[in-house]
């Protein structure tokens, strides 16, 4: 999950132009943030529409619902995360918004822990006010698992290495952490520590469960029309996705015949991922690895 400006979200003129919000109808945010989508989304919607958003950092939370009180509608803010929402009791809805990238807050505060620029306790939790912060995970987890989140979540070689050092030293700080990372690669550290923290945040935040959750709930939220878009910032985001909403999109067939046997409940309306174009880019740099993908209910 990669980070973006706040002033600056990433894919918005086309999130809109896939999403298409109307007048009167009823979008769930589950990723609001600084509320970059959100405003945009309660502004075409208007008076008549309803915005019911998402967030787990209730810092970010706070500052956009103070931004969405100014637009015309119904903006109902929500402090959780959306690894919880089967347990919400939301309604059914038109549009269901996800975007997977970090706010600006999270790596512009160094006292977050999300950057390895500056030292501050190693945080990287999105909800200060629940669960282990990393610098308790490292110590509370095995080598082997600890090994095994930096394989699978940062796409880590010598994670085994890399979890002994990260053991060894307790790791309790950004600059300790990126220390350890230094001694297991050497001149290859600068490329990897990005990898290092991604998978320390993926596992403290929950983030693939989380989206597993997403992909299984969310498409059942939706109104017989209803859209549904999910922003990815790396493969491990975007693979289940593209997986789910194939699955989703894909008619049954007789297993003798081949014929369709039952038509599918939804319709991609992204056949590729949309990326965002070169302007942008050089905008906003860290849009750079986002991709939208979409569906509609039919």
């Amino acid at each position: 999950m990669n980070a973006q400006h706040a002033h600056t979200p990433a894919l918005l003129q086309e999130t809109l132009q896939f999403l298409q919000p109307q007048p009167g109808e009823t979008v769930l945010d589950v990723t609001l943030g600084l509320g970059g989508h959100a405003a945009a989304f309660l502004e075409r919607i208007g008076a008549r529409g309803t915005l019911i958003s998402i967030d787990a950092d209730a810092q970010n939370l706070h500052s956009a619902q103070e931004r969405l009180s100014k637009l015309p509608g119904t903006a109902t803010c929500i402090h959780a995360n959306f690894l919880q929402l089967p347990e919400l009791d939301l309604p059914s809805v038109d549009i269901l918004f996800a975007d997977l990238g970090l706010s600006s807050p999270h790596v512009d505060d160094p006292e977050r822990g999300f950057s390895f620029r500056t030292d501050a306790p190693l945080d990287l939790r999105y909800d200060r006010e629940s669960g282990v912060d990393a610098a308790a995970y490292i110590v509370q987890s095995d080598e082997r698992a600890l090994a095994r989140i930096f394989r699978e979540y940062g796409e880590l070689d010598r994670a085994l290495l890399l979890a002994k050092k990260a053991k060894q030293r307790g790791a309790a700080t950004t600059f300790a952490l990126r220390q350890c990372a230094e001694e297991v690669y050497g001149f290859r550290a600068p490329s990897k520590l990005p990898q290092v923290f991604q998978a320390l945040r993926i596992a403290v935040n929950h983030e693939i469960e989380a989206i597993d959750v997403l992909l299984q709930a969310g498409p059942r939220l939706l109104k017989s029309g209803g859209r549904m878009g999910i922003i990815t910032y790396h493969s491990l985001e975007d693979r289940p996705v593209k997986r789910a909403f194939r699955a989703l999109c894909t008619p049954e067939k007789d297993e003798w015949t081949g014929a369709v046997s039952r038509e599918a409940d939804f319709v991609l309306l992204t056949r590729k991922p949309i990326l965002p174009d070169a302007e942008e880019q050089q905008r906003n740099p860290r849009s750079r690895s986002a991709k939208l993908r979409a569906i509609l209910r039919a």
